[in-house]
Parts: C-alpha cells; structure tokens; sequence
C-alpha cells in the first residue's frame, strides 16, 4: 500500500485518474490485512489487502459520491450498493476512488469537476470511458485492481486504450444496484493488470443477491487454473465485416489472434457482418427509453452545471436521432444476433477488435465535430469504437485484452467473445493471449506517467 501511494503521488499530477484518496484509511486496512497474512487475525479473505480503486459513479457509505458532476460534487454515499459491498467484503482495501466522465455518459473521461483524465502512454491522448480513471489508474501503477461499469462499453473501452484487461460478465452475472440492475445493456465488472488477476476478481464479484432479481443462481465459481486453449475453434473477424478500424488496430487484431494456433487453437477468419448503423439505431432507441431521460432531466435542472457532451448527449435523445419504437429496437437485436448465434455455434468464440480507432485526443467532448478511422469521416466518435454491438447481445461474455500499440504509442485491444452465459472460455483464450503476446514484455513500451517522463 505504501508503494501504490508513492507512485500515486508521482504519477497523478499527469494521469488525474483518482477523484478521491482515502490513504490514511488504506494503511490502516493494510495494517489489518497484514495480520491476516500472519495469522495473527482472522483469516484472509479473497482479495485480503489488495489495493482497489472503485470508479466513483458506485456508492459507498460515508464516501464521495459525485458521479462527475459539479450537480452532485458535495454529495456523500448514505448507502452501498450491492456491488460495492462484494468488493468491501472480499477484503479488497478501496485506496481510492477512480475518475469518470458526467454520468458515465461518455467513450471518454473528463468532467468540469475533476479535469481530463490522461493516458498514462501517451497523455495526448484520452483514456477512454466511462471507467476510463479506473483503466488509467491499472496502467499507471496507483491501483492493482479497479471496478468498472459498462453500459456502451465503458469497462472494455479503457481497458483497451490503457492496455489492460477488462471483463463485460454476461447480464445478470454480477448484481447492481437497481434501477440499472433491469437493464440488459448495463453490467458491472472487474479490471485488471492481468487474466488471472481479472478472473480472481471476478469470482469476488459474482453469484445472486436479494436486492437484484436478475442476478442469477448459482453463483458461478471461475477455476483458479485456467485451462489451455488446445482443440478450441476461434473466429476471427476483426472488423465485424461493417465498421472502420485505423490499419493498426486491424493489424494488431488479427496478428494476435492467429498467434493463438501456436497454442492449439484451429483460428479462421470468417466473414461476419453486423452492420454499424443498424447497432447505432438500436443504441439510440435503447437510450432514448432509458439512460437518456434521466440525464435530460439533469440537464434541464441544472443547465449552467453539466458539461457540453451531457447537454450533447440530452440532444440527441431529445431530437431521435433515430426514431423508433421498443418494438424496432427488439427487432434490430434479434436480426443481427442470428448471424452471431450462427457464428457461436460453428466456433467456441469470436475475436474482434475492441476500438477502431488508434485514440481520442484529450479533453476532447467530440461535440461539434466527427472522428477519422482509417480515412473515413464519422458524424459521431461511438461510431469508431465496437464495443456497444455486445450491449445488445448482452448475454455474451466479452473480454478485452491488450493487442499491441498504435504508432502513437496508445494500446490498441480486442474482444473475446464468448457464447451466451460461457464465461470460461473467454478467459482461457485470453491467458493464452498473454503467453504467445506478452504485452509488457518490451523495455521501451512503459508508460510515460510523470512529469519529468512526459
């Protein structure tokens, strides 16, 4: 814990992935965890000691609960969520809370009350969102485990970015906190530096619990060992057939998942196509129902507070972008899945990339302008990024490991996905991803986190 403080105090006034410390606490916890340790106390519990930081949009009583916004910057957890609890009662020291954008409404992370979050490779350029300060934190050494949610992608986005590992359960894995608990698009998860160590916190974090009727029963118990990935059949499609990708992302993805025959796996690079606009529509409607009208209603009662990409994203609820029903958007989930259905019954699971673009400048809100991938002009930024097609499909498991780097030093990564409710096998391809790909192996790949580094 003294080591994690000591690169926090080094490293943040670059990154700015922690929107709150609670250091003093933490050495005390370490303190306790240590007797633990040495049999002195009681027995350690699963992530005994571990430094944690928890993305700050998840209550803990008596600590910040700011959601990044200037609206509620005062405003003090009177309650723990369920999932907040599973991560105190696992043992896991909460050291701190880790940056996000306003309402975790955004692939990126900066906020007028906490400042921009920068990439810890490459501080020009964004950290991703919305557990963009949780991926940054990872990667700059001041956490060695962190939270994360995801409703659009906001776990695997920064773990990619960061180049570390992010895991989107399948729904109803790992409870949350009503109302976001009925959902289907939204998910709570682990990240993490590593595979094992993703796995580790996942088992913490899932199994059923009373305030979530969704969460499902049995709790399922991820083997310690994970098995190697001999005979398993993978697909390969980097770009989902539809969707832009920088010619590093599409080099990166596709040279780590053919490295995988080294271990065994038959690897084939299908054609699959699920079409950008048709997942955009149902991202909108699906929006347009839910998540949007709380935040157009924080926007309407506080108009002089919240930042330009929640008033943008209040907009574009507000004017139906894409107009359509609940009834098109059940419509639009059903027809692409078939052809992904299809896909996960041929093959154990499909790799693709996770972002098709190489970074987002910092500070950025991308609100009166688009986003380059590959030569190709985008009216909106979430158009360059993959994640959101597995919201829809929110069943599968997906994890996001690190895949290389773009020429701009930022880590590019992909997702593993897994068929509906099949959550090993994501991770058994992913450590085998760490072995033929080691992703900090390199002596000049290291992030440029301090001020003096930069």
């Amino acid at each position: 814990m003294q080591s994690v403080i000591a690169r926090a105090e080094r490293v943040e006034p670059v990154v700015n992935a922690l929107s709150a410390r609670f250091f003093e606490r933490a050495l005390d916890q370490a303190r306790a965890a240590e007797a633990r340790y040495g049999c002195t106390g009681e027995p350690p519990r699963p992530l005994e000691g571990i430094p944690t930081a928890v993305k700050e949009e998840e209550p803990i009583a008596g600590d910040p609960w700011t959601q990044g916004s200037l609206i509620f910057a005062n405003t003090i957890a009177r309650q723990t969520s369920n999932f907040g609890r599973r991560i105190l009662d696992s043992g896991a020291i909460v050291h701190a809370r880790s940056t996000a954008p306003e309402f975790s409404c955004a692939g990126f992370t900066h906020s007028r009350l906490w400042g921009v979050t920068r990439n810890p490779w490459n501080p020009d350029f964004a950290v991703g969102g919305s557990s963009g300060g949780s991926g940054a934190s990872l990667a700059s050494g001041t956490s060695t485990l962190a939270s994360g949610s995801d409703i659009g992608g906001s776990i695997r986005i920064p773990a990619s970015f960061n180049g570390v590992v992010g895991f989107k359960p399948p729904y109803g894995r790992v409870p949350q906190m009503p109302p976001f608990n009925l959902d289907p698009y939204s998910h709570c998860g682990p990240m993490a530096r590593t595979v094992e160590d993703c796995l580790l916190f996942q088992n913490s974090l899932a199994g059923p619990d009373p305030s979530d009727i969704v969460s499902l029963r049995p709790k399922l118990e991820l083997p310690d060992q994970i098995p190697g990935i001999e005979g398993l059949r993978i697909a390969l499609c980097a770009d989902l057939g539809d969707w832009p990708l920088d010619p590093e992302v599409r080099r990166n993805t596709r040279d780590v998942a053919l490295a995988l025959r080294g271990e065994g796996a038959q690897v084939d690079e299908i054609e699959l196509r699920i079409p950008q606009a048709e997942v955009m529509r149902a991202v909108s409607i699906h929006f347009r129902f839910g998540f949007g009208p709380w935040i157009q209603s924080m926007c309407a009662e506080h108009p002089d507070l919240v930042t330009d990409y929640a008033r943008d994203f209040a907009a574009r609820g507000i004017a139906g972008r894409h107009e359509g029903s609940l009834w098109d958007k059940f419509d639009i989930e059903n027809r692409l899945y078939g052809p992904l259905g299809e896909t996960l019954e041929r093959y154990d699971a499909l790799i693709c990339a996770t972002c098709g673009t190489r970074g987002l400048a910092a500070g950025d809100s991308y609100v009166d302008h688009g986003l380059e991938v590959d030569g190709r002009t985008l009216p909106f930024y979430f158009e360059g990024i993959m994640t959101s097609v597995f919201n829809l499909f929110s069943r599968c498991p997906v994890l996001n490991v690190p895949s290389g780097f773009a020429d701009n030093g930022v880590p590019t990564g992909i997702q593993i996905v897994g068929r509906t409710y099949d959550d090993l096998t994501p991770f058994r391809i992913g450590r085998a991803c760490e072995r033929v790909r080691p992703w900090f192996d390199a002596p000049q790949r290291r992030p440029k986190m301090s001020v003096q580094e930069r």
